[in-house]
């Protein structure tokens, strides 16, 4: 992913009014980002425990998303695996991320959930820049660049999804 500046983050959100992104707390260390091993760019909100946001390049040029996110729960809809990514997680590593849809069905209240790495850092994992909390990953037969392009394909149907 190339690097971005403050303004393309805050110009790149579809899924918010223009006022909710000038206000959003964008994350202040882009220039130290690892932007060659970035799919994209994904940040919890510090002010607002339940807000994460991410950024990724589509058709070259960046579009951000503003969530909502719950822990995943133990019991029926625990989740320990991240839909994105499929890096598996102890518990609290993996939240229910909801995104508000673009346009008029976003602003009926229609939206989209994914299972995701709480932390946003599914570019990290993949490449085995970070390390989940229990240390490991599964070794998984696909290659490197077969598991990037897995994860930024699950994230282009998410992104999809969103302006359905």
């Amino acid at each position: 992913m190339r690097p971005l500046t403050e303004q393309d983050i805050r110009d790149s959100f579809i899924n918010c009014s223009k006022g909710d992104a000038k206000r959003l707390a964008v994350p202040r260390d882009l220039a130290e980002r690892p932007w060659d091993d970035l799919d994209f760019l994904g940040w919890r909100d510090p002010g607002a425990p339940d807000r994460s946001y991410l950024v990724a390049e589509r058709q070259g040029r960046p579009v951000g998303v503003a969530l909502r996110f719950q822990p995943a729960q133990r019991g029926f809809l625990h989740r320990s695996m991240c839909a994105l990514c499929l890096t598996t997680h102890p518990r609290g590593g993996v939240s229910l991320m909801t995104a508000r849809k673009a346009g008029p069905a976003g602003r009926e209240g229609n939206s989209v959930g994914l299972y995701m790495c709480t932390d946003l850092a599914c570019s990290l994992y993949v490449r085995g820049r970070k390390l989940p909390e229990t240390g490991v990953r599964y070794e998984e037969s696909l290659t490197l660049e077969e598991q990037i392009a897995r994860t930024t394909g699950n994230l282009s149907a998410f992104l999809d999804k969103l302006y359905a």
